[in-house]
């Protein structure tokens, strides 16, 4: 099923939809301010259901996207001095933060090797109303198959997972075609110290003008 998610009736009549689809299990592409990603709710059965859809490695953990601070930190997620400095800067926007924390609160399916969760705070208008709707954070993962390209718009979407679309686990929320926007930036902050892991829309130098030492 394939929802529009554009002007803002589209969006208030998609919310619903893809609520009662998430609630159920189901598994949601949608569009981020970066690329279109595949996410479900943040639940041990739905990240299951998540790996299998995109064929992702076992112990490869998925991100969050969240609607304000205040929702990461309701899940137990902990901001460094330069995590608080990077998201006052940066969120809502491509930046995305490994925090620590969110034990007993969030899937350990989410966690990866250095013990954080990744978590951005989505500046996709429609998105943030999503998952302010639903009041938890949804996970993410860009929309491709391991190795691929991520789908520029819901029509690619469609073609690589048809399959589930067919059967109605995945539903597409088309919010149209994203421009060419590298994925977001990835900073590791369980530590005091930051750490880059990607250098993606926001440049090292842009988060350095912004909060100085505090960045990585």
């Amino acid at each position: 099923m394939t929802v529009p998610f554009r002007t803002n009736k589209e969006i208030m009549a998609g919310i619903p939809l893809a609520d009662d689809h998430l609630t159920r299990g189901g598994l949601l592409a949608y569009p981020t301010e970066t690329v279109y990603g595949l996410g479900s709710a943040p639940t041990e059965a739905a990240l299951r259901a998540l790996a299998q859809l995109k064929g992702r490695p076992p112990r490869k953990p998925f991100l969050l996207l969240v609607a304000s601070r205040v929702m990461a930190t309701a899940q137990g997620l902990v901001f460094t001095s330069a995590a608080e400095a990077m998201a006052d800067a940066f969120w809502p926007g491509p930046l995305t933060l490994v925090l620590r924390g969110g034990e007993g609160q969030l899937p350990d399916g989410l966690r990866g090797k250095e013990g954080g969760i990744a978590v951005r705070q989505t500046s996709h208008k429609g998105m943030a109303r999503l998952i302010g709707f639903r009041g938890v954070p949804l996970t993410s993962t860009s929309a491709n198959r391991p190795g691929g390209s991520p789908a520029p718009g819901a029509m690619m979407v469609a073609e690589l997972f048809r399959e589930a679309v067919d059967q109605q686990t995945l539903m597409i929320l088309d919010g149209g075609v994203l421009g060419n926007v590298p994925p977001s930036t990835l900073v590791d902050c369980t530590d005091r110290v930051p750490k880059m892991i990607r250098e993606g829309a926001l440049p090292r130098d842009e988060l350095r003008r912004a909060v100085g030492r505090l960045a990585p």
